[in-house]
């Protein structure tokens, strides 16, 4: 037989208090609470006090979410342009810096093995040492760039290597956006024989 309890007070006001009845008490049976009565209660109790009973608590009114709707569109209408405008800055910059990281180790290269990878070995030969070709004697073991493997341009084209260069000893370029020669602004090339500031 499970005990039984009584319960003295105002549940909902936090003031009550559990009595454990005697046997053969003559009791109310609508304020008998049993153990698994009691833990729920309990249960309810801590519940409430986290937060997640609280009775009186409001949601917004449509006003309030149009308001913040505006506002949030309003950001937009101003970040956005700039941000997107930014972004071809962010890879003409970025194929910029990795054909300097080319030159880099193409110099790098040329100085343990005395001259650069031909244009049939390509930037490759910065990280596999090559097999065709003129092999070099001193290829540094792990190759000349951190990478494994020859990043792509920002706009996920190859990069043009050309050795012995037209412009140089050797060039190395990104048709930039549009992936043809030519073009302007972001469309323009990149090379490492032009403007690379």
């Amino acid at each position: 037989m499970q005990k039984k309890y009584i319960l003295t007070g105002e549940p909902l006001s936090k003031r009550f208090s559990l009595v454990k009845v005697k046997a053969g008490e003559n009791i109310n049976r609508r304020n008998t609470w049993s153990i698994s009565r009691i833990k729920i209660f309990r249960q309810t109790q801590r519940l409430a006090k986290m937060g997640s009973f609280e009775t009186g608590s409001r949601g917004f009114t449509l006003i309030e979410l149009v308001v913040v709707v505006f506002i949030l569109s309003l950001l937009v209408a101003i970040v956005a342009p700039k941000i997107i405008g930014r972004t071809d800055d962010a890879r003409i910059t970025e194929a910029k810096v990795q054909i300097k990281n080319f030159e880099t180790a193409l110099k790098l290269y040329k100085i343990d093995n005395g001259f650069y990878p031909d244009t049939q070995q390509g930037l490759d030969a910065l990280t596999t040492k090559p097999e065709t070709g003129r092999i070099p004697k001193k290829y540094r073991a792990g190759g000349y760039l951190e990478q494994k493997k020859i990043p792509l341009d920002p706009w996920g084209n190859p990069y043009i290597y050309i050795s012995p260069g037209i412009k140089g000893d050797c060039d190395i370029m990104s048709f930039g956006g549009d992936g043809k020669e030519g073009g302007e602004d972001k469309d323009a090339d990149i090379n490492n024989w032009g403007d690379m500031e």
